[in-house]
């Protein structure tokens, strides 16, 4: 017979008695459990709002680090949490339709730290203590398992560790001074690869770090950097993120170019919309506006789009080469092994021919020079393939292959000629799986040869008749149609 579960939620009063480690554990879980409902419902549909890191890491969530211990042990541990809930036989529909919440407290309740009995969820779980830990008794014995890490070890196995990469916002802080600050903290040393990209020992915890909070420093992958650092936008030019959010690299961007000229900022997803928002305000960036709409809907041939210079296109993929750093080894999805089934094949397919759209898309420009396409995928079915498709009508509107990073020593896979101009990152080597292709323009120069179309000196030319604004700041924000019919944009 299954109880029903209390139905009084805490009270402010109940709050208030708590002490303060107990009222912070109280409201981490509850942090804990909207990230989760995001992660499983992503997992499940195949189209993941964001990473457990990008969720739990949003200015929204307050105590970032007790709630992204809670997820990850919770995944960590779900199969076997959904088991002894089974088990236990205690679940009525009231709970199954706060599973979410049920999943993060179940596995304070069993493993953690859960012990005072205010919130309703706690409260019923603690009532039901003994049946749960029963459950989990009999659950050992069948899997004949020793002890939790080794019934742990039987449903799941993790990935090994990676440095941590802190790129320095160079908009807001000198390299130098940003290397005195963290090396307060740990070992500190500078990328060879990339200037503004610091190396740090891998478990260092930064996400309450100054630096960090106030957008001083990013903690993002030397992988994910190289991509900005790739398309070498000049400070003065138009430049389009086709699909831009968390805007990671949209900041990259802004750096790089010196907050000069004007990024173009396009995002169809409205949840990721607000998480970009959030990462231009945090960056201090002032040359990005924000497009809510479809990067295929523009028309490259209107303003301002015809004066685009430069396109960086990272279009959804599979994300199979940063399967770890987004913790999928966690997901339900992951250990059922759906890698391999048809379902995922279709799907692979699907995002190719977006793929290839997308790019087809951003070499139609007008003004456009330089083209990074890439993606954090390592099937081919989304990288050389894409690019070898779409060859022929490059090359018909004047664009070459060009190799960035030409002293890195993974390039594409030998699929066609011109292939190894191609960048790849290895998932093991690098524990993180990128591609990255570079398109350039050439011209015929007035000798009949063939040069760039773009000019290597920096220059501080603006766009023909744009002016500096602050596009995406402060706190309040207005929608105003912008650029093309059907296309919402954000700006003060």
């Amino acid at each position: 017979m299954r109880s029903s579960a209390p139905s009084a939620a805490a009270s402010k009063a109940d709050i208030r008695r708590l002490s303060n480690a107990e009222r912070s554990a109280y409201f981490a879980r509850r942090e804990a459990a909207k990230v989760l409902r995001c992660v499983l419902q992503g997992d499940a549909r195949r189209r993941a709002v964001g990473s457990v890191k990008s969720l739990v890491y949003s200015p929204s969530v307050r105590n970032k680090r007790a709630t992204f211990a809670l997820v990850c042990q919770t995944l960590k541990h779900l199969p076997i949490i959904k088991q002894i809930l089974e088990d236990a036989d205690i679940v009525n529909s009231k709970w199954k339709r706060k599973e979410d919440l049920l999943f993060i407290v179940t596995y304070d309740v069993l493993f953690g730290q859960a012990k005072q009995s205010i919130g309703d969820a706690e409260k019923f779980l603690i009532h039901h203590k003994i049946k749960l830990q029963s459950a989990l008794e009999q659950l050992l014995s069948r899997k004949k398992a020793n002890g939790i890490d080794e019934l742990t070890a039987i449903y799941q196995t993790g990935d090994a560790p990676k440095p941590r990469y802190v790129r320095v916002n160079t908009l807001k802080l000198d390299i130098g001074y940003a290397m005195l600050e963290l090396d307060k903290l740990t070992k500190v040393q500078k990328d060879g690869l990339l200037p503004d990209l610091l190396i740090l020992p891998a478990g260092t915890d930064l996400h309450d770090h100054p630096l960090v909070l106030n957008g001083s420093v990013f903690m993002q992958g030397k992988a994910s950097c190289m991509v900005a650092a790739a398309l070498r936008p000049e400070p003065g030019w138009a430049v389009l993120d086709a699909c831009s959010a968390p805007g990671n690299k949209t900041v990259h961007l802004a750096a790089l170019m010196r907050d000069e000229g004007e990024i173009i900022a396009c995002e169809l997803n409205e949840q990721r919309v607000n998480r970009l928002e959030d990462t231009i305000r945090l960056s201090g960036a002032s040359n990005i506006h924000v497009v809510h709409g479809d990067f295929l809907n523009l028309t490259p041939s209107v303003h301002p789009y015809n004066k685009v210079q430069a396109i960086l296109l990272d279009p959804s993929c599979s994300g199979s080469g940063t399967s770890a750093e987004r913790l999928d080894h966690l997901l339900p999805s992951y250990t059922a092994g759906h890698a391999a089934d048809g379902t995922e094949i279709a799907r692979l397919n699907k995002l190719a021919a977006f793929q290839k759209k997308a790019l087809t898309h951003a070499l139609s420009f007008p003004s456009v020079e330089r083209v990074v396409y890439s993606t954090c995928s390592v099937h081919q079915i989304e990288n050389e393939d894409v690019v070898q498709s779409i060859l022929p009508l490059a090359a018909s509107l004047g664009f070459r292959l060009e190799a960035p990073f030409p002293q890195w020593s993974h390039r594409g896979l030998p699929v066609f000629e011109g292939a190894e101009k191609l960048l790849r990152t290895d998932p093991l080597e690098d524990r993180e799986g990128f591609f990255i292709a570079l398109f350039v323009k050439e011209h015929v120069d007035r000798h009949g040869g063939i040069a760039p179309a773009f000019s290597t000196r920096k220059t501080n030319r603006r766009v023909s008749g744009s002016t500096k604004k602050r596009f995406v700041t402060g706190t309040k924000l207005s929608r105003l149609l912008f650029y093309a019919p059907g296309l919402q944009t954000k700006t003060t």
